[in-house]
Parts: C-alpha cells; structure tokens; sequence
C-alpha cells in the first residue's frame, strides 16, 4: 500500500535458519508453490521483464474484499522474523553478525538491525505495521554482507521504535522519508540504495524524490503512488485483525500485543484513507518525476493488495526505471521467492 544504547541479538544464526525453516513450511501450508524463472537479462531503459511464464498484461483488478477475502488479504502480509520479537537483550556480543541498536534522530529513538561491511550501504523499508526483524528476515540473513552493508529500520511507532506511539498525519510519509535519510546520515553513510516494501516503498520514492543526491540506487515493490475508490475498499478488508490469518497475525501480536496491535491497524486504515480527499488520490504521485536514481520496480502479478495499474504507474512516471514482474507472486513476494528476490536485487545494486 514501521536513549539507545547499543543492542545486540546473540544466536541469531540458530534462530534464523529455525524461523527460516518455520517460513517456508508455512508457506506450502497456504498452498503457494513456487514456479522456476530464469533470472533477468541486463535491461535498457524502459524496459519490462517478466519472471516466468506469462499471464497476460492486462491490469487485473482486485475483488472488493468481504470476511473470507480479508484472511486473503491478510495472508500476503505474513511476516518472515529474523529473530524473537521480544525487546534485544541489554549486552552486546562481538560475536553476533547482526547488531540490533538504537539511534537518536529528529526527536525520537528509531530501531534498526546493521549487518555486513561492504562499501554499499542498502536501507530495508518495512511495510504497515512491520519492522525490520519481521518484514526482511530472508534478506538481512542473505544479501551479501561483502558487498553490503544491510540496514532494516523500524519506523517511529513501529517495531522496537517505540515510544512514540504511532499516528498518521497526513504527512506521515513524508516523515518517514525524512526519519529514514536523516538516520543513515546519523549512521554516517554518505549515499545509500533504498529496498522498500509496501509503504515503505512509497516512503522510498519520497525519499529518492526528496533527497536525490543521496539515494544511488532504489528497488520498490508492492507500492503506490496514489489511492483509488478500490483501493479504500480493499484496505478496509484489513482494518478488523481478528478476522485475520493466524499465522499473520501471531507475529505482531507477538510484537506489539493484541490491543497495541488493533488499535494501529484501524489508525493505519484511518490514514491511507484521507489520501482519497486529496487530488487524484494522491500520495506522491507529483514527486515521482523528481526521483533521479536508478529504479527497480518489482511487482507480484498475483498480489491481492497493490493492482498491476499502479506498478504500471510508478514505470511510466519514475523515468528510466524498469519493471520486472513476477507471474506467482504476491504482495510478500520477496518473503515467498527470497532466493531470487535477493539475486535480482544484488545484481541491479551492483
């Protein structure tokens, strides 16, 4: 369509291959097979890769969602943790590859998890209601940590960003842009490539709008640029976390507590929906023309939250970027297809 000193997890080797192992059973119990695709082609600008077999490319619509929709709905939100969601243990290890830690930028404290020591800083950008431990355990486990330096990020109110509580404005996106920039300078990186998901996608191109001199290089998927009547009626599929999934919901129960939890969720449905009083819908639509950097768009054809018209949107107006769609892929398509998800996303930041 989130005073610190340093934090680190120990043992989140043992863990991650158990949480991994636990992700993937519990995909082919929702009956999502994945299908082999060959990886891409080098692109020229403009171009549209697709992953695997084709299936036409007609924009297709989502249903309107009703109760038996929602848990679908819900579905393509389950979360990959890296590591036990309670809060990171007081004492630092040496030995751990992945530092947990906290940071103190524009007022707040925000969380976010550090791994790899390569010159190529790259920020994770979670989606509503996620973290960088439950919306990215596949890729900050397995990008490559020579190449990369991979930073996951809560944003305020979010995850282990906690106080403040989360609201939305409706400049929350802004906000967020400007959190994620002003925390990697705080981090003292001179440039970074953004990978955002979902709304953090849209915080992504706001950013890469915003601050183009420092953006390199940015991969988004699953979000948009705008709100349309169908869109409103999809997201209000969401708002009642009780009809959700188990399996979705568990993690973030798990995270934020059940009230915490549901209260957020009905404020987020809340938020994105004030974007429809706005003209043409918009969230950003008017900044996509000032992003500079070079821009991956990945889109899940399969994806029952973000229809293919705004992917196609995001291509036409973001100039030069590429989009690469992925036939079986839903709106967690980087969770479900991990492998080649990360192999499509080392091979464009390089």
């Amino acid at each position: 369509m989130g005073a610190g000193s340093g934090l680190i997890h120990r043992g989140l080797r043992g863990q991650v291959n158990l949480l991994l192992s636990s992700f993937l059973s519990h995909f082919s119990s929702l009956e999502m097979e994945a299908r082999f695709w060959e990886p891409p082609l080098p692109l020229g600008p403009a171009e549209v890769t697709r992953a695997g077999p084709s299936s036409g490319d007609s924009p297709r619509r989502a249903p309107c969602p009703d109760s038996a929709a929602a848990n679908l709905l819900a579905s393509s939100l389950t979360f990959a943790p890296l590591c036990p969601l309670p809060a990171p243990p007081d004492l630092p290890s040496p030995s751990s590859s992945v530092v947990s830690a906290k940071a103190a930028v524009n007022g707040v404290h925000l969380h976010y998890l550090r791994t790899g020591d390569g010159e190529h800083a790259v920020l994770l950008l979670p989606g509503m209601l996620g973290s960088g431990e439950t919306d990215f355990g596949p890729q900050i486990e397995n990008l490559n940590k020579k190449l990369f330096t991979v930073v996951a990020w809560d944003p305020r109110g979010y995850g282990h960003s906690r106080p403040p509580d989360r609201d939305f404005p409706v400049d929350f996106f802004e906000r967020d842009a400007k959190d994620a920039i002003d925390l990697m300078k705080t981090l003292n990186f001179k440039k970074v490539s953004l990978l955002g998901w979902s709304d953090g996608g849209i915080t992504a191109l706001i950013a890469a709008a915003r601050y183009p001199s420092y953006v390199s290089k940015m991969v988004v998927w699953g979000a948009n640029a705008y709100v349309t009547k169908q869109d409103v009626e999809i997201y209000q599929g969401l708002r009642d976390v009780s009809k959700w999934n188990e399996r979705t919901r568990k993690p973030l129960e798990a995270l934020y507590g059940f009230d915490y939890f549901a209260k957020t969720c009905e404020k987020w449905v809340n938020g994105i929906d004030q974007f429809k009083h706005l003209p043409d819908g918009s969230i950003c639509r008017d900044l996509l023309p000032l992003v500079q950097c070079p821009t991956l768009i990945v889109h899940g054809e399969k994806d029952p939250l973000v229809p293919r018209f705004h992917a196609d949107f995001l291509h036409r107006h973001v100039r030069g970027s590429r989009l690469h769609l992925m036939p079986e892929g839903k709106h967690n398509l980087h969770l479900h297809f991990a492998d080649k998800f990360n192999k499509l996303v080392e091979d464009f930041l390089q």
